[in-house]
């Protein structure tokens, strides 16, 4: 079956009512190459771990299968002033134990990503105040003009505010103490379609359909869901063939045209507005992990350029990805609003340059340094980390690979365990779809008070593209905004703050018997899935 037929979903499939759907068991089982990092929906700004969450937790908006923005958990907005915004609650919502959701969940779940255990701080922050007007009413009051903030809170959920109270999880759930004794690692209170049933990290989620839902024109017909974490990806694609299971991601590029030729299964692909790139510690005095002491290579430009220059991105593309990739020489994808193309060439791979400039930098002979990276969270993460580092040894630069699953990954390198880094590979999608987002998270200078650049974990530090970045964040005519956001991404580009590798593909398998949507952040929305 093509991928236009895959995605098709019929008239009548769509008129099916929720209590026909309910009145037997549908179940997908599906797959991905790791686990949901926690079930505590503040704790990790990873779009799997939210993805995966916001079929069990929703915003006061939410993002539909085109990741467009539509109400949520709120049934209208209005800007009633430049930094004011009055969102009206959607009436008769229960949590699934049963609580109503009101004004004073929405403070609470405001107040809670701005704990020390949250990874939603950044959106979090963009918010000064909250009051409530009426039970279904609140007046958000944000820290300066905030645009966005509809669209970045689409990732803000949702929590009962009584139920984290008596079970003592009025705080975020740090991602970096997984063997804590932290209630919302594994339980879930959401106002979701989906609640969770049964939960084994690493091992199996269990989901079942919400009858209490308040949506009722859902599409999906589906009543059960099994997830299974398999990290092996031939196993994944084998399960899917022999019909273990109904859908698996990633799956490999290579086995596209194996899947499109056995029956009853095929690959949908896309191209994912997800940017894979390598960043580097500019902050500290000392690389914490290197030979060199007393001072940080990587504060020279001419050892960042020399890094850039040895990067071969076509050989990634062609021997790494098996030429699914999209070379990029920017920190955002073509889908993402404020992207040029202009300024979209990657560093031209030139290794006898980058010798020229380590020697220049004072490092003929190179040096040694560690590189984290996840290996079970984009596609070919540790492989990708294992060929720039073959590469990088051709022009002196010995980086030993430090390959980890994402849970051990992500609790060493974020902001929670203080960006215990030298260098890392990471993926970053834009959650409002808009170059600001990147600006905020990625590339400012890290503040604790306003919460800006907290991923951005080498700690690069520029105080105009600072300037530009908040300028980007409230300017309205569209060609002045594109002439700040060009002017941020020149800096960027000529100080190499970053080096940005590709766009990965989408890639998934898909068992025959259903149908689902593809969004291309590369979530995985239940809403959408229906047996045929």
């Amino acid at each position: 079956m093509s991928m236009m037929k895959k995605l098709l979903i019929s008239s009548a499939v769509a008129g099916i009512v929720l209590s026909a759907n309910m009145a037997s068991a549908n179940t997908l089982k599906f797959a991905f190459q790791g686990d949901a990092q926690s079930l505590d929906p503040h704790g990790l700004n990873e779009t799997f771990t939210l993805g995966f969450l916001s079929n069990v937790y929703e915003g006061l908006t939410r993002l539909d299968k085109d990741i467009k923005v539509v109400p949520g958990l709120a049934t209208s907005w209005e800007v009633t002033s430049p930094t004011t915004i009055v969102f009206k609650l959607r009436e008769g919502v229960k949590f699934q134990n049963g609580n109503s959701f009101n004004a004073d969940d929405v403070i609470f779940s405001w107040k809670r990503t701005l704990s020390e255990g949250s990874d939603q701080k950044v959106r979090g922050s963009m918010v000064k105040d909250i009051k409530k007007i009426d039970d279904l009413t609140v007046e958000i009051h944000t820290n300066g003009p905030q645009p966005l903030m509809p669209s970045e809170w689409a990732w803000i959920y949702m929590m009962d505010k009584e139920w984290s109270e008596a079970n003592g999880a009025t705080s975020a759930a740090n991602v970096k103490d997984k063997d804590a004794n932290g209630y919302t690692l594994t339980h879930a209170n959401g106002t979701g379609p989906f609640e969770v049933v049964s939960r084994q990290p690493d091992v199996k989620t269990v989901f079942k359909r919400s009858a209490s839902h308040w949506n009722k024109d859902i599409i999906t017909n589906i009543t059960d869901i099994e997830f299974t974490p398999v990290k092996q990806a031939a196993t994944r694609t084998a399960a899917l063939i022999s019909g273990e299971l109904d859908m698996v991601y990633p799956i490999p590029v290579q086995d596209w045209k194996r899947l499109d030729k056995e029956d009853g299964v095929s690959a949908l692909r896309g191209a994912e507005a997800r940017t894979i790139f390598l960043g580097m510690d500019q902050s500290r005095d000392e690389l914490l992990y290197s030979n060199i002491k007393g001072k940080n290579p990587l504060k020279d430009v001419r050892v960042r350029k020399a890094m850039a220059h040895s990067l071969n991105l076509d050989i990634i593309k062609k021997k790494i990805m098996r030429g699914a990739s999209t070379p990029t020489g920017l920190m955002i994808a073509p889908q993402v609003n404020g992207f040029n193309a202009e300024y979209n060439t990657p560093y031209k791979y030139d290794p006898a340059l980058s010798k020229k400039l380590l020697t220049e930098a004072g490092y003929p002979d190179g040096f040694e340094i560690t590189i984290d990276c996840p290996n079970n969270r984009y596609v070919n993460d540790e492989k990708i980390c294992q060929a720039a580092a073959s590469m990088m040894a051709k022009v002196g630069i010995k980086m030993k690979v430090l390959a980890q699953p994402k849970s051990k990954y992500f609790g060493k390198v974020l902001a929670q365990n203080n960006y215990d880094t030298s260098m890392y590979l990471l993926g970053w999608t834009p959650g409002s779809m808009d170059v600001h987002n990147v600006l905020q998270g990625l590339i400012s200078c890290q503040n604790k008070e306003t919460k800006a650049g907290l991923f951005n974990l080498g700690n690069y530090c520029n105080a105009r593209v600072d300037e530009l970045q908040k300028m980007v964040g409230v300017e309205t005519d569209a060609a002045k905004r594109q002439a700040y956001v060009d002017e941020a991404m020149k800096i960027v580009k000529d100080e190499v703050a970053y080096l940005p590798l590709h766009q990965q593909p989408l890639s998934w398998g898909v068992s025959d018997k259903f149908t689902l949507n593809q969004r291309a952040d590369n979530a995985f929305d239940f809403r959408y899935v229906v047996k045929k």
